[in-house]
């Protein structure tokens, strides 16, 4: 699933493209993504200028006159800017056109969804319960000392409650945690003030390094200008199970939480 800098790298790619252009309208070629698209959405934006493109954890928020597109990309989905006319391929459902433009969304599992909002878009029932942004200032060592106290889950599933954290999925989760040295299931509310300061750091430095590299190019998930990212390369565990641990030598393990694949080296993270 495209994570936060993924997200953040399709916002910037595409802003200084779109930002200040009029759009001609949209073309959508399935009745619903996770949910049903708008409707007459083609007849909503046409003649609207497109004044900024924000994120909200992984939402995209292209902001026009009249009125919010929030985007998300789902499991799969991405966002590429094509000429206007090009054909579609399979999965690609979604055009908004711009002049000779379109910017076109490609999701296969069709889990990603496009919702039109009218007035403020920080109200809507998917936006309103987000948490902290991870990459803001306010994201600090005693925000999480304190935001965790009394919490018994497990510290890596705590830093993917998007209603607490926004934006930190399994990947960078894991890769946060290992450069804290901090076992993922370290309860959240036993963590000191001095640890959660080394995690709320490890969070920022890896979404930082992992923004320098483009983001980790998994399964279908391309930038829109259609190439990859790299940070997979530099991954310190997660998917490298049995693998050598870069820093100790100790072989990375893995193991469930919450559902998903965990990854870490038992020497490294205590």
């Amino acid at each position: 699933m495209p994570e936060l800098p993924e997200v953040e790298i399709t916002r910037r790619g595409l802003l200084p493209h779109l930002q200040g252009r009029k759009i001609d309208g949209a073309i959508a070629r399935h009745a619903s993504l996770r949910y049903p698209l708008p409707r007459a959405l083609g007849r909503r934006l046409a003649g609207q200028t497109l004044r900024d493109i924000d994120r909200r954890g992984k939402y995209l928020l292209f902001r026009f006159e009249k009125g919010t597109l929030i985007l998300h990309l789902g499991m799969s989905g991405s966002l590429r800017l094509v000429p206007a006319g090009e054909p579609p391929e399979k999965h690609e459902h979604l055009d908004l056109v711009f002049g000779g433009q379109a910017l076109r969304l490609r999701d296969p599992r069709r889990f990603g969804a496009a919702l039109w909002v009218g007035d403020d878009a920080s109200a809507h029932p998917l936006i309103a319960p987000l948490g902290i942004e991870p990459l803001s200032d306010a994201f600090t060592g005693d925000w999480l000392h304190a935001a965790a106290r009394g919490r018994a889950t497990a510290i890596k599933l705590f830093l993917m409650d998007s209603h607490a954290i926004v934006g930190v999925g399994n990947i960078y989760a894991s890769e946060s945690l290992f450069r804290a040295g901090i076992d993922p299931r370290t309860p959240a509310g036993r963590l000191s003030r001095a640890r959660c300061g080394r995690i709320a750091e490890a969070v920022k430095a890896t979404l930082e390094a992992a923004l320098a590299a483009g983001g980790s190019t998994l399964r279908d998930f391309i930038h829109s200008d259609g190439s990859s990212g790299w940070f997979q390369q530099q991954h310190f565990v997660y998917g490298r199970e049995g693998e050598p641990c870069r820093i100790c030598g100790t072989r990375v393990r893995s193991l469930r939480l919450g559902q998903r694949s965990t990854f870490h080296c038992p020497r490294c993270q205590r």
